[in-house]
């Protein structure tokens, strides 16, 4: 693996060089010194993996990577002094595809290195089965509606901050539906992109907490290293289990769970991502009878997950992030028409 490393700190790139030699296989592509340099590096030289400071004189990391995805999208991986510290820039970061976030290794600190090789070997995972990933042609269904207000199960990855923020705040302050989120972040700012989120929002957002119920007018999302999935009918939970899963928290386990609990009407949400990761569970509830809706590739920064769960034609319907609000606010007043298991 290619790895382009952007960071204007000699001992920051240092750090990274050293962090990158201990996984065979892996080498430093080149080296950027400011998003600029970077944005023109990835037009001549694409890696397989971008390594990107977030706080640079000139262009930062957050402009370089909006440009890097529009231009010439590779994967991209945040790495930064304290990423708690600037945590509203990585979402923002996240919004535009970079995949996930870490803080930069310091010298002398093993347990950093290892947090960043960890991080890339789940990249390195995503991008082989992002090529391996077969394609085939979507077929749309008949759309299936429901008499009740349901659950809004939703997955997201690379480019989810931006794409959920879109999507919840067009939705109304009295949208009575339950919610639930899954999106891959790192346990240690999942609870900061809660309340994030929750300021774009005109419903509440948060971080779910073992057992709590799903509450209509409100969403939840998942905030720790391991999986949110329904517990019972109505509570919430976190799991281990898979302990193999590369993702963590998985969609599919969620949507899986949905599928074995929920005993009322449900709609799955898939958004955009690098991966598989929610297509199995989203074709699972399609197989159940609910509806599900994948983001289209047009308005995805990532059209990795979409495209696996159209592969599968697990969507009922195939929409731009900017639709699905008002795609939702229809199905739920749909209240007339019964959920089909077909």
């Amino acid at each position: 693996m290619k790895i382009g490393i952007v960071n204007d700190l000699p001992m920051a790139v240092e750090a990274l060089r050293r962090a990158i030699a201990q996984r065979p296989g892996c080498t430093v592509a080149w080296v950027a010194h400011d998003g600029i340099e970077a944005v023109a590096r990835c037009e001549q030289d694409p890696p397989d993996l971008l390594f990107m400071d977030i706080v640079m004189p000139g262009m930062d990391g957050v402009e370089a990577t909006r440009r890097i995805m529009a231009a010439a999208p590779c994967p991209i991986l945040i790495v930064t002094v304290d990423v708690g510290a600037h945590a509203s820039r990585v979402f923002e970061a996240m919004g535009y595809g970079a995949l996930d976030a870490v803080s930069t290794p310091r010298m002398g600190q093993p347990q950093d290195v290892q947090s960043l090789l960890a991080k890339l070997d789940v990249i390195d995972k995503l991008i082989g089965d992002r090529q391996r990933a077969a394609v085939s042609k979507a077929r749309l269904d008949s759309l299936t509606t429901w008499q009740h207000a349901p659950l809004i199960a939703i997955g997201a990855s690379a480019g989810g901050p931006a794409a959920l923020a879109t999507l919840l705040s067009a939705l109304p302050g009295d949208f009575s539906a339950s919610i639930v989120i899954v999106q891959h972040v790192d346990a240690r700012f999942a609870e900061g992109m809660a309340n994030w989120l929750n300021e774009q929002a005109a419903l509440p957002v948060r971080a779910a907490k073992e057992g709590d119920r799903t509450t209509p007018g409100m969403a939840l999302m998942a905030a720790t290293g391991d999986h949110l999935a329904l517990k019972d009918r109505s509570h919430l939970g976190y799991t281990p289990i898979p302990r193999e899963y590369v993702h963590r928290p998985s969609v599919n386990v969620f949507f899986e769970s949905v599928v074995r609990y929920w005993q009322g009407n449900a709609i799955g949400v898939l958004l955009t991502g690098m991966g598989r990761d929610g297509a199995r569970g989203l074709k699972a509830m399609r197989d159940a009878g609910y509806h599900t809706i994948a983001q289209d590739e047009a308005s995805c920064a990532v059209f990795g997950m979409p495209k696996a769960a159209i592969a599968l034609d697990a969507a009922v319907d195939i929409l731009p992030v900017e639709h699905m609000a008002s795609r939702l606010v229809s199905l739920c007043s749909a209240s007339s028409l019964k959920r089909s298991k077909s």
